[in-house]
């Protein structure tokens, strides 16, 4: 089979499509032919090995496995003599952050933690572009209690987390601001964003209204930034460790000191996130955005693409296309 595989850490460039064995499930495994994968933060994550903690989980000195990827929407071809739930032909998807061989035409894997039935009517594409950003939404919003007809702002809501974000909110009916591009305005008012700024032409930090919590999506403000924008006991969320890694600390740090802080969004429970998922596109609730699609062998160019920053929503790996 074909698969996108990486030997050391560093640059798209080290990125080679080969030919591998096809994997054989164990006795707890499916075997999956892939149809859609993506590429995604954490999949560029894992490749640069970047933040240096990621080793802990892929490798510390080269990656334990070869094979990129960490989502995938496809079919079962093949079952472990123990699986119990899932039988051949079912259309499923997966993810798991620690990478599990996805950017393949075939993978295996275990079913009781990273994978469901996809949603009914849905094709695979949108199935495996709904999951890696929605996954990491969900544990932003498990952190708090959320209340309807509270306020929250979002820095950054047409990426595939932040546009996760948005919908998961509504959702829970609470009062949205958000931040975007010139060119994604219209893009997230769709979404049910009350109120869209252009972080092109205006500094959010200064719009002079406040918010029971704000949720920086793309991970590039801090909690003394964001601080005028909270409620006195207002909450504040980051995608990432913060620009001095300090984002964890303050989770441990602000509560104790009561008033504004900072929580952590350590995900978890993939199995509750595909789940939640699942619910809201079957109820017509949460629709994944899609930017560019790939085939395996321009896989590369995908993830310099992701790199830069500037996709809007998720870019898919067609694994059917030639």
């Amino acid at each position: 089979m074909k698969a996108a595989v990486y030997y050391q850490y560093g640059p798209p460039e080290l990125i080679q499509v080969k030919e591998i064995p096809k994997p054989i499930p164990k006795d707890d495994e499916v075997l999956v032919r892939v149809h859609v994968t993506t590429v995604n933060r954490t999949d560029c994550a894992i490749l640069r090995a970047y933040p240096f903690v990621m080793r802990f989980f892929t490798g510390l000195t080269k990656p334990n496995n070869p094979v990129l990827g960490t989502d995938f929407a496809g079919m079962v071809e093949g079952l472990g003599k123990s699986v119990k739930g899932f039988k051949i032909g079912d259309r499923i998807f997966g993810f798991t952050d620690q990478g599990m061989g996805s950017q393949a035409e075939y993978l295996v894997c275990r079913t009781e933690k990273f994978i469901s039935h996809m949603p009914k009517n849905i094709s695979f594409q949108q199935a495996a572009a709904s999951i890696e950003g929605a996954h990491y939404a969900i544990n932003f919003i498990n952190k708090v209690k959320l209340e309807k007809g509270q306020r929250a702002f979002v820095n950054g809501a047409s990426g595939a987390i932040g546009s996760a974000l948005v919908q998961l909110l509504k959702y829970q009916g609470l009062h949205i601001t958000a931040t975007g591009s010139h060119k994604n305005l219209g893009l997230i008012a769709s979404l049910g964003v009350d109120n869209v700024i252009d972080y092109e032409s205006e500094d959010f930090k200064s719009i002079g209204e406040t918010f029971d919590y704000v949720f920086d999506a793309v991970g590039k403000s801090s909690f003394g930034e964001c601080k005028p924008l909270l409620k006195p006991t207002g909450t504040y969320i980051s995608s990432e460790l913060g620009p001095k890694n300090q984002n964890p600390i303050l989770a441990l740090l602000t509560p104790l000191a009561g008033g504004k802080q900072v929580k952590f969004p350590f995900p978890s429970d993939i199995k509750a996130s595909l789940a939640m998922v699942k619910k809201m596109i079957e109820e017509g609730k949460f629709t994944p955005l899609m930017d560019r699609e790939y085939s395996l062998s321009d896989i590369s160019k995908a993830y310099a693409y992701v790199e830069t920053g500037q996709k809007t929503g998720n870019v898919t790996i067609n694994l059917l296309l030639k």
